[in-house]
């Protein structure tokens, strides 16, 4: 009876509402609704209607609670505010379940597996996952989805509609998240921290993918090469890999991308964006990963350290190719000869002597190369751009690796040694080319008479014996000379400079052979004291 009363007095009473039956069906699509009202409602998603219209921007929706809602939007009012963070939404019903995420509480489970999910809508698109089923299909290209919100995303690539927009810089994005994700690069706000280490994130995904670093777990593992990832994400990028699927496609050059990422990083080449500054010296970048590895330089910070010895980097690739060193790996081979290489940019290099491509060619001067590395660096020489600054006497350099090379000399490091002789060396390269000395080997040969040489550059001086090329030229007297090192010390005549001191007596000289000589001087006459005595 009591029942009865509450259904007629006190229709919308939780006790009514649990009561009522479920009378009123969509001729649609089956579902069933309590009341008349809401099947009505409902249908006008099928029908498309939106009786409700925006008189600010014009939008429309199928109900008046929506529209309200989306007013809110123009107005920037948010009424309604959670207790424990002081975050505002537009949406009673957002902060009801926006405080599940501090409570803990996920009251909806999936019958099939038994996860537990926050919100409803969830749960509906998560049971989907075991069904297979995507009720959602983009009419532009085809492409199903789960979620009617997914779709809604989706076609804004095709349509190319970004109505979110950053309120620090303009920018567009085609989702609010996207929008409020950025806004955080402005405002430094960083609210997801890790509970075991303490660092911060701007993004949820971000810290979930961070905190595996601690447990080591790897979930989503690729079916063709067993290769494990952190993220669903990682997965479906990298199965691309195996598949030679390209979805992201450049509009200015029709060139085709594994990743949306890759492709935007690849527009920002046609546009010249850069909207990531380093906050130190002003130094603007196309990625956010680039800004940050850049400020390590400033800050002289080295996380990425190697467990067999020791030794620390700024970027976790360099640290990797500095693991193939402990374990002479390479894992990059050559199909054409054979050859094997430890970094796959060295692999892509060697190729194109093959084929004698070289696609990246100087605007200045015609010279091309084979890396666009190459260019970037050698466009240096014509600006005469040098980014790179010791710290300790304020000496520049063009790439990284020149000041890296230099720091040794105030630190006195020399980390390549010979095996032969135990020489140690600063570069790399000047070890190689010691070696050289006890094999014997001399690579590079003069075409002219068959001369060989230890050193590329030593052929290059060489050759000029034989065309008579005199590139270096004094600005005092006009006179020509085949090597720098011979203008440096003719250009001493000029200055009167002797920066060659004898320790013994203090004679100064202008080239070092005269201070050679000179010493045996000495040698001679402490011999002949010797034998006096």
């Amino acid at each position: 009876m009591w029942k009865d009363l509450y259904l007629c007095i006190r229709p919308n009473h939780p006790f009514a509402m649990a009561y009522r039956k479920k009378t009123y069906t969509c001729s649609e699509c089956g579902k069933s609704f309590t009341r008349l009202s809401t099947v009505k409602i409902h249908q006008r998603i099928h029908t498309g209607e939106k009786h409700y219209t925006c008189s600010d921007c014009g939008k429309s929706f199928h109900t008046s609670t929506n529209l309200k809602s989306h007013q809110l939007t123009h107005t920037g009012e948010k009424p309604y505010t959670c207790s424990e963070c002081g975050k505002s939404f537009t949406r009673l019903s957002t902060v009801k379940i926006h405080q599940r995420i501090h409570t803990g509480e996920k009251p909806y489970t999936c019958s099939d597996c038994g996860k537990s999910l926050r919100t409803s809508t969830n749960l509906i698109s998560h049971q989907l996952t075991h069904t297979g089923e995507k009720p959602y299909t983009c009419s532009e290209c085809g492409k199903s989805f789960t979620e009617a919100s997914a779709v809604k995303k989706h076609q804004r690539m095709h349509s190319g509609e970004k109505p979110y927009s950053c309120s620090e810089c303009g920018k567009r994005f085609t989702e609010a998240s996207a929008a409020r994700k950025h806004q955080r690069m402005h405002t430094g706000e960083k609210p997801y921290m890790c509970s075991e280490c303490g660092k911060s994130f701007s993004t949820s995904t971000y810290l979930k993918s961070h905190q595996l670093t601690h447990t080591g777990e790897k979930p989503y593992t690729c079916s063709e090469c067993g290769k494990s990832f952190t993220e669903a994400s990682g997965l479906t990028i990298h199965l691309r890999w195996h598949t030679g699927e390209k979805p992201y496609t450049c509009s200015e050059c029709e060139k085709s991308f594994i990743s949306l990422s890759s492709l935007k990083k690849h527009q920002r080449m046609h546009s010249g964006e850069k909207p990531y500054s380093c906050s130190e010296c002003g130094k603007r970048f196309t990625e956010a990963s680039a800004a940050r590895k850049h400020q390590r330089m400033h800050t002289g910070e080295k996380p990425y350290t190697c467990s067999e010895c020791g030794k620390s980097f700024r970027i976790s690739t360099y640290l990797k190719r500095h693991e193939l060193t402990h374990t002479g790996e390479k894992p990059y081979t050559c199909s054409e000869c054979g050859k094997t290489f430890s970094r796959s940019t060295y692999l892509k290099s060697h190729e194109l002597t093959h084929t004698g491509q070289e696609p990246y060619t100087c605007s200045e001067c015609g010279k091309s190369f084979t890396r666009a590395s190459h260019l970037t660096i050698h466009l240096r020489r014509h600006t005469g751009e040098k980014p790179f600054t010791c710290s300790e006497c304020g000496k520049s350099f063009i790439e990284a690796s020149g000041l890296a090379i230099h720091l040794r000399c105030h630190t006195g490091e020399k980390p390549y040694t010979c095996s032969e002789c135990g020489k140690s060396f600063t570069q790399a390269s000047s070890l190689t080319i010691h070696l050289r000395r006890h094999t014997g080997e001399k690579p590079f040969t003069c075409s002219e008479c068959g001369k060989s040489f230890t050193k590329a550059s030593s052929l290059a001086i060489h050759l000029r014996w034989h065309t008579v090329e005199k590139p270096y030229t004094c600005r005092e007297c006009g006179k020509r000379f085949i090597q720098a090192a011979q203008l440096t010390s003719h250009l001493q005549c000029h200055t009167g400079e002797k920066p060659h001191t004898c320790n013994e007596c203090g004679k100064s000289f202008r080239r070092s052979t005269h201070l050679r000589s000179h010493k045996l001087i000495h040698t001679r006459r402490t011999s002949h004291a010797v034998n006096l005595e």
